[in-house]
């Protein structure tokens, strides 16, 4: 039933409705915020975003869009894991470039520093490598966008797309082969 509500929301707000914005948020937050939690357990411990800021965020971007025609809920979804993706990015880049020389450096002695500026650096060639392969051949690079960051099943990542789970399946593991030789060489 809210996948029906949502999507009749959402193609009300691509023909301009946003008054309808009110009523979509509450079927599709807790959606929202799995997929925001999934991307913050792959992120460093002392990140400074929680899933309900990056939900928040992702969501004020989204609803600024007016050139989209929202297919359906899973349209918008894949959509919203995208946003949340490039988000953290930037907090990558801007967290890498303090670290490298912002207007104070502060020192702490805790072992976790380490392994938090590794998590951003493999995050940043992760994106790198998307980039690289959405050159190539988009569909792959927005199947990991949907299965990895959105956490999307095979089936809900195939109908965003509009393709086949076979079809879905097949790139899947062509591109995790792909992937994993691309950042092997980082």
């Amino acid at each position: 039933m809210d996948t029906h509500a949502a999507t009749g929301l959402l193609i009300e707000l691509s023909n301009g409705k946003r008054e309808v914005l009110d009523d979509l948020l509450p079927i599709i937050y807790d959606e929202l915020k799995r997929i925001a939690a999934s991307y913050l357990r792959r992120e460093r411990s002392d990140h400074t975003l929680q899933p309900t800021a990056l939900v928040n965020e992702a969501y004020m971007k989204m609803i600024d869009i007016t050139q989209v025609s929202w297919q359906n809920k899973a349209h918008f979804i894949g959509v919203a894991a995208n946003q949340m993706r490039r988000i953290l990015v930037d907090h990558a880049r801007h967290h890498n470039a303090q670290k490298r020389g912002g207007e104070f450096h502060i020192l702490t002695l805790n072992e976790e520093i380490d392994k938090a500026e590794e998590q951003s650096a493999e995050l940043i060639d992760l994106d790198d490598a998307l980039n690289e392969l959405a050159k190539m051949d988009p569909v792959k690079a927005q199947i990991v966008e949907l299965r990895y960051f959105g956490g999307l099943t095979m089936d809900e990542a195939a109908e965003v797309l509009g393709v086949s789970v076979i079809t879905v399946k097949r790139h899947w593991k062509m591109t995790k082969a792909w992937l994993y030789g691309r950042l092997a060489k980082s």
